[in-house]
């Protein structure tokens, strides 16, 4: 993402930083209710979830279609993990660790559930070397399958009954310090997502998943080695699912399979092509706006899968680059300012020359 200077760049951070404690302070004095907290909480792992399949098919050009089965596995990791470590659970009995230690070690319960979500990316990067486009699409549409199927079978995770407790692991940070830990960790790990995705895409090796998408071939005789880039990109976007999954389980306090079908993958989807292929802002804004239609349209319950396709396709009809195309906000701050700049210049000389 392009910030246009140091100076924009502190700006944004601190009304980053500024909103997550005004909404910290608003939620702990009751203003934003549970389910105003519920809705924001939708929102930041929507973000880190759309952001990081843009990374797939908006950076790379990829056509990636199975990205919510990377998501079960770091829900499934981190909620196992999060079980062993800190309630008593099925698994060991007793817990490992003191229950108040989640306030400390829950980040890196997540963080694991990220890093075999990437592990598993890398099984879909290899086979992804020799193809592109539909034949990708196949890959990871089979990838959910395979890891929905597999979790379904899993009598030790709860199978199609899906599996629950890890609201305990937030109830004892909050025994600890009585704050909104969920919504504040997601807050951070939202944050902290849109950061790494802006820096790698701003690097060398950004450069080279992007040249990817302009022409594989061409990246190839210009020394980019495109089978690293591709494996890179793969497996950074599954861990940051992975990340996502774990918040979203952490969240709810409860998943199943069915949490992480094809369904899934299609919002994530849907987020990437309404906000923009390769736009780091147009990902954000898509993330909030879809939460919210997401909300508008719940009392339709079913019959909201007939209008979010229909907004899909009225998108590829009539604004096929999305809401930002591969544009980012300060971008197009700037472009509005200097368009500003040069309307209130010929204001002034039009008036200077009536006087």
């Amino acid at each position: 993402m392009v910030l246009g200077g140091k100076k924009n760049t502190l700006v944004i951070f601190g009304a980053v930083v500024g909103g997550m404690i005004l909404i910290t302070v608003l939620s702990k004095l009751g203003v934003f209710n549970q389910y105003i907290q519920s809705v924001i909480m939708s929102i930041g792992i929507n973000i880190i979830f759309a952001a990081s399949l843009n990374i797939v098919n908006g950076y790379m050009g990829e056509f990636s279609c199975g990205h919510a089965g990377f998501m079960a596995v770091g829900a499934y990791i981190s909620s196992v993990l999060s079980l062993i470590l800190f309630t008593e659970n099925k698994f060991t009995g007793a817990p490992l660790l003191p229950p108040g230690s989640a306030l400390f070690v829950f980040p890196v319960v997540i963080l694991i559930g990220g890093i075999v979500a990437a592990l598993a990316g890398l099984l879909v990067a290899i086979p992804s070397f020799k193809t592109r486009d539909d034949y990708l699409a196949i890959i990871t549409i089979a990838a959910n399958y395979i890891i929905t199927a597999a979790i379904n079978n899993l009598s030790m995770v709860g199978g199609s009954r899906g599996l629950m407790g890890m609201k305990s692991t937030i109830f004892a940070m909050s025994d600890i310090v009585p704050l909104p830990w969920t919504l504040m960790w997601i807050m951070v790990f939202a944050a902290v997502s849109i950061v790494a995705i802006k820096r790698l895409m701003g690097s060398v090796m950004g450069k080279g998943i992007s040249a990817i998408r302009y022409d594989e071939i061409s990246a190839e005789i210009m020394s980019v080695n495109t089978n690293r880039m591709k494996l890179l990109a793969f497996m950074f976007s599954s861990g940051l699912a992975g990340v996502a999954g774990g918040l979203f389980a952490h969240q709810l306090g409860f998943i199943n399979p069915a949490s992480f079908n094809i369904m899934k993958s299609t919002e994530g989807m849907v987020m990437v092509y309404l906000g923009g292929m390769g736009s780091l802002s147009g990902s954000v804004l898509s993330a909030v706006f879809f939460t919210l239609l997401l909300e508008i349209l719940r009392p339709l319950q079913i019959l909201k899968w007939v209008f979010i396709p229909l907004l899909l396709i009225l998108l590829m009809q009539f604004r096929p680059e999305g809401l930002m195309g591969n544009r980012e906000l300060p971008e197009q701050w700037n472009r509005l300012k200097h368009r500003y700049s040069v309307w209130n210049a010929k204001r002034i000389a039009r008036i200077g020359g009536n006087q």
